[in-house]
């Protein structure tokens, strides 16, 4: 008799034998991370549901594709195993496992027997505890570094995105070669010293994604942070590691950047508010860069009240040492007026628009109704094409000797986007900045008088298991979305304002607002008073 099934002798000696025999075989099967046996030990259909820490996931397809991309689970053993019958073809089982590497776990199932098969039809999961997530943290302290004593932001903890210079501490850039050729830094970048002398302590150093060249939020080296609002789907990038720290609860705070979306898209994946900062107004000294002429800083959070604190300190004109005081005025209001982009709203995927719609006509029909009408920004892939052509020349620049100098250092994905970086020649560049130019003007015209109004991004956030064809065609539909704001050097802020069906369950997507340069912390406060007229209509 297999040890398993001595324990559960031990502990329950009326547990049917063909209960046990199931029960075993699904045992035997985690630790071999044998799929096929897996899947044919859940139920089928839609109403089976698997959950653990980090959500629920409901519908044997869903667990199925969670399960894909796990990677199997520890060496454990069963030491215990509690059975409570629910009738003649139900059954709770409830197991305790040990670890081989240390700690204990919980599994709760319950047990339907269906022509004969025991199968679980729910599921939930308690793993040993981990000390340290290293897809979401390469640091992480209680707290790492800590802010002043009194502030408008004592008490928060901030997830720094694994960019920013900190004192006594390395830049890691996503990929461990770089991290091990850095020096420890001797001072801290001015977005964080603002951050520490408003009251908030840094929570850790967050994972990226490589160089912060991609949006999906994957890492090749480190793996991909969970995402805190969809089990199983991808949390978005690169500032995938501060928005999983948030969306999860370990800290409160995201320091991030945003070249083409990097905030923004997170922020939209995993239900959280994210806003990208008007180029230039937060200074970039202490951030390895990406592409100087669209990089900018923001912050991810939980709700619009502590984002909203976050930029009354860091963006108040007479409370941050940082900010530059020449690109707007603290206490300007915007309108309370939208203008939605018609290629933007037909770019986006079908149940996203009939979201973002019904929460349009929703809006419109309260007693605080704001003007809204729609607005061309010309054919999306003229932004994008010139975009992408002078990122990757200012991205191949800021790390072409460091790339050289290390072959095969970098994942495949991001390996490729800079060996494509590479290609680009002189002229393609000052073409493409001559571009530029003109479509930064038509961006700042659009929003000189009223405020965009947009999903953020084309549809929830995918699923891990998605690979290939299929992430460079979501990776380029939402950057066509994304970079009329960082072409026009515009805050932009994404909300959770909207829930779409997913092949994961009901997932977030954001709604987004760009306004003119300057305007940040008006942004914010527009954006939580649409948050409050849409939860009253």
């Amino acid at each position: 008799m297999s040890e398993t099934a001595a324990e559960a002798s031990v502990d329950d000696p009326a547990l049917p034998d063909d209960l046990r025999r199931a029960f075993e075989a699904y045992e035997s099967a985690i630790m071999a991370n044998d799929l096929d046996a897996l899947d044919a030990a859940f139920a089928p259909g839609t109403g089976t549901m698997r959950g653990d820490g980090a959500g629920l996931l409901v519908g044997h397809d869903a667990i199925s594709a969670f399960r894909g991309v796990r990677g199997g689970v520890p060496p454990r053993t069963i030491t215990r195993v509690e059975h409570r019958p629910l009738g003649a073809d139900a059954s709770l089982i409830v197991s305790v496992s040990r670890y081989a590497g240390g700690g204990t776990g919980l599994q709760t199932q319950l047990w339907e027997r269906s022509d004969g098969r025991w199968l679980i039809t729910a599921a939930h999961v308690t793993p040993r505890a981990q000390a340290l997530d290293r897809s979401v943290w390469r640091t992480v302290g209680d707290p790492l570094w800590q802010g002043a004593w009194e502030g408008p932001l004592r008490g928060l903890t901030v997830a720094v995105k694994d960019l920013f210079a900190i004192r006594g501490y390395r830049i890691g850039a996503g990929n461990p070669t770089f991290l091990d050729d850095a020096r420890a830094e001797k001072t801290s970048a001015p977005a964080i010293t603002d951050l520490l002398q408003g009251g908030a302590s840094l929570r850790g150093i967050a994972r990226t994604d490589e160089f912060a060249y991609s949006i999906a939020g994957d890492n090749a080296h480190y793996g991909t942070p969970p995402n805190g609002a969809v089990p199983g789907a991808l949390p978005g990038g690169s500032s995938s590691g501060p928005a999983s720290a948030v969306a999860t609860g370990q800290a409160e705070i995201g320091l991030a950047t945003d070249t083409a979306g990097s905030i923004r898209v997170p922020a939209s994946y995993q239900g959280l508010w994210g806003l990208r900062t008007t180029h230039g107004l937060v200074p970039r000294q202490g951030l390895l860069p990406l592409a100087q002429s669209f990089d900018t800083i923001g912050w991810l959070t939980r709700d619009g009240e502590t984002l909203q604190r976050v930029v009354d300190w860091c963006l108040s004109y007479d409370g941050s040492d940082s900010t530059e005081s020449v690109l707007g005025e603290s206490g300007e209001e915007l309108p309370w007026s939208f203008l939605i982009p018609d290629e933007i709203l037909d770019a986006v995927e079908p149940d996203t628009r009939a979201a973002f719609e019904a929460l349009v006509g929703k809006l419109q029909q309260g007693t605080d109704a704001p003007p809204v009408a729609s607005v061309s920004l010309g054919d999306l892939g003229e932004w994008y094409e010139p975009f992408r052509t002078v990122q990757g020349a200012e991205a191949w620049r800021n790390n072409r000797d460091w790339v050289r100098e290390h072959p095969g250092a970098l994942g495949p994905a991001v390996a490729e986007r800079f060996r494509l970086a590479a290609t680009i020649t002189p002229a393609q560049e000052a073409a493409a900045r001559t571009v530029l130019t003109e479509l930064k003007k038509r961006a700042q015209g659009v929003v000189a008088n009223a405020v965009l109004l947009l999903p953020t991004v084309p549809g929830p956030a995918p699923m891990r298991t998605s690979v290939g064809a299929r992430v460079d065609d979501v990776r380029q539909a939402t950057l066509r979305m994304t970079t009329p704001a960082a072409i026009g050097g515009l805050p932009s802020i994404s909300a959770p304002l909207l829930t779409v069906p997913s092949n994961l369950g009901s997932a977030p997507v954001g709604v987004c607002l760009v306004s003119r340069a300057g305007t940040d912390i008006a942004l914010v406060r527009l954006a939580r008073r649409l948050a409050d007229a849409v939860a009253r209509a």
